[in-house]
């Protein structure tokens, strides 16, 4: 018999992962403002265009590591939504695909090749959003991996647009779930 997962709920929901953006992205920005005590010794010698170009430089490092996060988060409730219609053997068409898998794969079924297949195989109304996703972890992947090599992703993502994906997603389980 397959162990079952025990889920940590240390998982961050996409809210929490928006407060901290938001939180970190108004620092910064008072952080590289005139408002800031330490401005003139940290900014010492600066002209206001290299100041803003700083923060441009930061604002863009932030975007990439919050939509890591965004994308972890994504990812973490697609697994935990294939593992929960495992668990509680629910009788949709879907849910009885991935207890398929999870009866050879496990824990261990791969995310774009198992769990996100099936979505589109299933739910084709929905196979261009999954492909957008599976573009998406690629991004994930890029940003994960260090960013060495030029991706193909035939698309930009940033913090809102990913945001915006999964927050679809994470209706979309919801609403499957009914």
């Amino acid at each position: 018999m397959l162990k079952k997962v025990s889920f940590s709920s240390e998982n961050l929901s996409l809210l929490n992962i928006a407060d901290y953006y938001g939180d970190s992205e108004k620092a910064l920005r008072l952080f590289f403002s005139p408002k800031n005590p330490a401005y003139t010794l940290r900014f010492n010698g600066y002209t206001r265009n290299e100041v803003e170009g700083e923060l441009k430089l930061r604002l863009q490092e932030l975007d990439k590591a919050v939509s890591l996060s965004i994308l972890s988060a994504l990812e973490a409730l697609l697994r935990v939504d294939y593992l929960t219609r495992c668990y509680k053997k629910k009788k949709d068409p879907l849910s009885r695909k991935m207890r398929n898998i999870y009866k050879s794969k496990g824990v261990r079924a791969s995310l774009e090749r198992d769990i996100l297949r099936l979505w589109k195989e299933i739910c084709p109304e929905y196979k261009s959003f999954i492909s957008e996703v599976i573009t998406a972890f690629d991004y994930r992947n890029w940003l994960a991996h260090g960013r060495y090599w030029e991706p193909k992703l035939g698309r930009n993502f940033d913090y809102s647009s990913l945001y915006d994906l999964a927050e679809s997603i994470e209706q979309l389980l919801i609403s499957s779930r009914t």
